[in-house]
């Protein structure tokens, strides 16, 4: 947990990005009947029975200090799509000499889905290019992508939408709106906070924590 934390309070580097980066599903559904017609002054009604029609998913990064973002919509979220992702995602940092990548502890968020779906020569070079940190387990509210994950789905994912090509233009279209207004995710809880609030978890794993009060 301080090692993510510590990675927010650095300055902004464009040699050295931090890029926040997870997946989100987002699933497929259909109306059965038509809601009802729209009337002057009032809400849209839909009808409770709906239909499934699968499920795609949202991989999304975003460097909080810039508000650059990078999004594509796939049906799954394999090793494959996520090897490709990385590779188009460490093109929108030409000037990088390393990418700092913040991220689930998934088993498809490693070097091995590089070297499984690419030549020996660009999965080392990928490889080289990014350097991971893990979000703790159960600690995913860590991971600043999650914020923009909750601003898309207010935005556009609220509501029922029945194929992946309409979620795919509505996601894309929401995240482009975001980064040319330029917001950005600023980061607020330190590490001095962590050791105030979240004491108890200290005192786990060392019994010579004390209570960490302010002065």
């Amino acid at each position: 947990m301080e090692n993510i934390l510590r990675l927010y309070r650095l300055p902004y580097d464009e040699r050295y990005p931090v890029v926040c980066f997870d997946e989100r599903p987002c699933f497929l559904l259909g109306d059965v009947i038509e809601g009802l017609e729209l009337k002057p002054g009032q809400i849209r009604k839909q009808h409770y029975e709906y239909e499934k029609n699968g499920c795609c998913c949202l991989l999304l990064a975003i460097e909080p200090l810039s508000a650059k973002r990078f999004a594509l919509v796939y049906d799954q979220r394999r090793k494959i799509e996520y090897a490709e992702f990385m590779q188009l995602l460490s093109k929108q940092f030409p000037k990088a000499k390393k990418i700092r990548l913040i991220q689930d502890n998934l088993n498809t968020h490693n070097c091995s889905s590089f070297y499984e779906h690419f030549n020996a020569q660009t999965a080392y070079e990928l490889s080289h290019k990014f350097e991971f940190h893990y979000t703790p387990k159960k600690a995913s509210w860590l991971n600043a992508v999650e914020i923009e994950f909750s601003a898309i789905a207010r935005a556009c994912l609220n509501k029922r939408i029945a194929a992946k090509e309409l979620v795919e233009k509505q996601v894309l279209a929401c995240v482009k709106e975001r980064q040319e207004k330029r917001i950005k995710v600023s980061w607020q809880f330190s590490i001095t906070d962590a050791r105030k609030k979240l004491n108890r978890h200290y005192s786990k794993v060392n019994s010579e924590n004390m209570i960490y009060k302010e002065t």
